[in-house]
């Protein structure tokens, strides 16, 4: 479980830049494409956390960047019909549980094999799945955010031409960046195997899918 960040005050806020298309939540209900929104913004390097510095030394492939991969994919209807499926199925399949009660630790970041996770666990096992089924690791970022209780929480960013999209154990709604009520602090790098700051963008919630 990612440690609190307890008191962390946003510094921008998030600027929603609608384009074409529907919100994230009535795409997963009709099959459409979702409204396209600006993408984030990344600043700086940021520290890479602990426990995910741990989980690449015991599996260094799930961290390793490859630059010849694109950076952003093409949102087809196929492609989305695809990572909604995934997001689904993993937070269907997974048991919720406390890294302190899993592993009799306070953080650890696995590939739920077991059946059991929490957050981060969600994300690498959805990253794993989606990669094996084609879309490029580069343009799958592990994101590290403030959630509605002011605690650490992680997220996969999928990057793509309609903006950077967020799978959450937390809903199965896909929403846009902007629209998760998150404070986004930092995300896998997307040039080398390390991180980058994401400034502390904080952003406005809208209804959504559970």
């Amino acid at each position: 479980m990612l440690s609190s960040f307890r008191g962390f005050r946003g510094l921008a806020a998030a600027t929603i830049i609608v384009l074409t298309g529907v919100t994230g939540a009535e795409a997963q209900q009709t099959g459409a494409l979702p409204v396209a929104s600006a993408p984030i913004v990344a600043g700086g390097d940021a520290r890479a956390p602990y426990a995910w510095t741990d989980f690449c030394k015991r599996s260094p492939s799930e961290c390793a960047v490859d630059t010849r991969e694109a950076e952003q994919i093409e949102l087809t209807p196929k492609l989305w019909k695809l990572i909604v499926a995934a997001n689904l199925k993993a937070n269907r399949e997974i048991e919720a549980i406390t890294d302190q009660d899993h592993w009799g630790v306070v953080d650890r970041w696995d590939i739920p094999t077991d059946g059991k996770g929490d957050c981060e666990d969600y994300v690498l096992l959805k990253r794993l799945r989606l990669a094996e089924a084609g879309v490029p690791r580069r343009a799958m970022r592990v994101t590290v955010v403030i959630d509605e209780e002011n605690a650490g929480h992680a997220v996969l960013m999928i990057r793509t031409d309609r903006g950077d999209f967020i799978l959450d154990n937390k809903r199965n709604a896909i929403l846009p960046w902007s629209q998760t009520g998150y404070t986004y602090v930092k995300r896998e790098s997307q040039t080398r195997t390390g991180w980058a700051s994401l400034g502390g963008l904080s952003t406005s919630t809208v209804a959504s899918l559970r």
